[in-house]
């Protein structure tokens, strides 16, 4: 299981929305077969260890991360080919959080004479796949909050200026990170003074969709985000106060236009987005800032993950990475549970999960 969880990984930037599988079959005690599932619409984990086979699978053993599905999507259910080949047995990391699938294929598996096991190294199948056991059980995309900041938590200098904070090797690993989510989101302040790109060009990888959150419709429209529509999408969240007149010019564009209800400060209210977001099955964002979109997630509780890179780099007075939480005592602050801490070229990187301290 855990060469199976190895092969999984490779597909990270390729597979979404579906989620990444790997599968090993032994047989006598050899490995004769391995695969996982390389891009979307394209064959899954067991089919390709299937066609990768040394020899016949009949008695095999087939490891695989995932329940085997039993739909028809852009590929036959993979549990069709398994009671064809006959493996003796099926173990399984996890069950599949789809209701298309969750138990069914095991129920399958069980009833055509297939031993099945179910939980090996489920935690970790679990933890490899959380975008998409969040979305499937949820239908709200998984949030991951990055950021890269100086020592001293300045994600600008004071007239703005940030390029470049963190190192070509960070920069790499943050355009790995926009390849591994369907969409990537800023605020229009972002854009007003980065006028960045969002796509995907330090690494080889698929652009994600790009997405403004513009209360008020101030993003220009030679705006680098708003250009090669053809190579990456891009959606424009806004309010119904928007001059009608801007959406109508950027829908004449071939832009998206998102009309999302106001908060109670009269900004765009982001759980509401990524719930409409979640419907256009956009599995996973991607939230690269600036200050005031970071501060309303974290003031929120909307991310799930939040990744920073720290820049060994002081600068004094500038743009604070996060703003007022409406924290007043120790005791209520935001904490981060490590999952990674590691360099990166001259920069330290935390990758964690949020979590409220008890009172």
């Amino acid at each position: 299981m855990k060469r199976a969880l190895r092969l999984a990984r490779r597909g990270e930037m390729r597979v979404s929305p579906n989620p990444m599988v790997g599968a090993v079959i032994v047989k006598e005690n050899r490995i004769i077969g391995e695969g996982f599932h390389e891009k979307f619409g394209d064959d899954h984990a067991e089919i390709n260890a299937i066609c990768n086979a040394s020899r016949p699978i009949k008695g095999s053993t087939l490891y695989v991360t995932l329940e085997p599905c039993t739909h028809y999507g852009k590929t036959p259910p993979c549990v069709e080919s398994l009671v064809a080949w006959k493996p003796a047995r099926v173990v399984i990391g996890s069950l599949d959080p789809n209701p298309l699938v969750s138990g069914k294929g095991v129920e399958t598996l069980n009833q055509h004479g297939i031993e099945t096991t179910v939980g090996v190294l489920e935690e970790a199948c679990r933890q490899l796949n959380e975008r998409f056991f969040k979305f499937m059980e949820t239908k709200i995309p998984f949030i991951t909050l990055k950021f890269a900041q100086t020592l001293d938590g300045r994600i600008a200098t004071a007239p703005g200026h940030s390029r470049w904070i963190s190192s070509l090797p960070s920069r790499k690993l943050a355009h790995r990170l926009r390849s591994a989510h369907d969409a990537v989101l800023v605020g229009v302040g972002t854009v007003l003074q980065d006028d960045p790109e969002l796509t995907v060009r330090l690494i080889r990888g698929r652009n994600p969709v790009r997405v403004v959150v513009d209360s008020h419709l101030n993003i220009p429209l030679d705006s680098n985000v708003l250009k090669h529509q053809n190579t990456a999408r891009t959606i424009i969240a806004t309010t119904p106060s928007a001059p009608a007149e801007k959406r109508e010019r950027l829908l004449d564009m071939g832009i998206e236009v998102l009309l999302i209800d106001q908060d109670s400060h009269g900004r765009i209210n982001l759980e509401q987005l990524f719930i409409e977001i979640g419907k256009k099955d956009l599995s996973s964002v991607l939230i690269e800032g600036g200050s005031a979109v970071i501060t309303t997630v974290l003031k929120e509780s909307l991310a799930d993950r939040i990744v920073i890179f720290i820049a060994p780099k002081i600068v004094g007075k500038g743009i604070e990475a996060v703003g007022d939480l409406g924290i007043e005592r120790m005791n209520d602050a935001l904490t981060l549970s490590y999952k990674k801490v590691f360099r990166k070229g001259d920069d330290l990187v935390i990758d964690g999960r949020i979590q409220k301290v008890a009172g």
